[in-house]
């Protein structure tokens, strides 16, 4: 009898020890090793990637110049473009300037404007110098919309030098001198474009530091 108490007893004990002892709870998955859910407004990585905007325009003057304006547009904006904007307008460029183009302008600055001889801008806005400031204003401006990367690619191709048919008729000799792009009249003065792919609405505006002559 004492056995049997004995053995009932171990076996409420062990009963006992089973039911207190702990559930065995799931492992918990490392977060590391889980993929991250994107966000519900997440754009995807290719639209992400074609929102990207282009490079944005170089100030001129102290002026933002807008890739959506022509060339009028933004060189009446320029501080330093104010006497080549009244020779536009004295010249009756403006309509020309502000069509369709494309047109590539090789814009001197009022500085290189000061650099002529003096007398010679008040005498070619002179009405009955319209003409000759036409011929001078149109030397300036190329067909096409051609950036530096095409010019200095023109130049590789024709050994140093690439000729540039201007509006006017006549032409424009360009080469690279210490790293930047220089163009020379046909009487031998040399202007360095400064400011360089200037992008506009219906083509590209390089500044440069000299007035070019025919």
């Amino acid at each position: 009898m004492k056995t049997s108490l004995l053995t009932l007893a171990l076996v409420a004990a062990c009963a006992l020890t089973a039911c207190s002892k702990p559930e065995a709870t799931a492992p918990v998955a490392d977060s590391s090793a889980m993929p991250s859910e994107a966000p519900a407004d997440a754009a995807p990585a290719d639209t992400m990637a074609s929102d990207a905007t282009a490079p944005a325009n170089p100030m001129v003057g102290g002026a933002a110049m807008s890739a959506d304006k022509d060339i009028i547009d933004n060189a009446v904006n320029s501080k330093d473009h104010t006497t080549l904007v009244a020779a536009v307008k004295a010249a009756g460029l403006v309509d020309t300037l502000k069509g369709p183009g494309p047109f590539t302008v090789f814009a001197p600055t009022n500085e290189a404007f000061a650099a002529l001889p003096a007398g010679t801008v008040d005498g070619l806005l002179k009405p009955e110098m319209k003409a000759d400031l036409t011929k001078v204003l149109t030397y300036h401006v190329v067909s096409g919309a051609v950036d530096a990367a095409t010019l200095k690619s023109q130049i590789a191709a024709g050994g140093g030098k690439a000729e540039l048919k201007t509006v006017q008729g006549e032409t424009l000799t360009a080469s690279e001198r210490d790293g930047g792009i220089a163009l020379t009249d046909s009487k031998g003065n040399v202007a360095m474009v400064t400011i360089a792919d200037v992008m506009q609405s219906n083509g590209v505006i390089h500044v440069i530091d000299k007035v070019l002559m025919p």
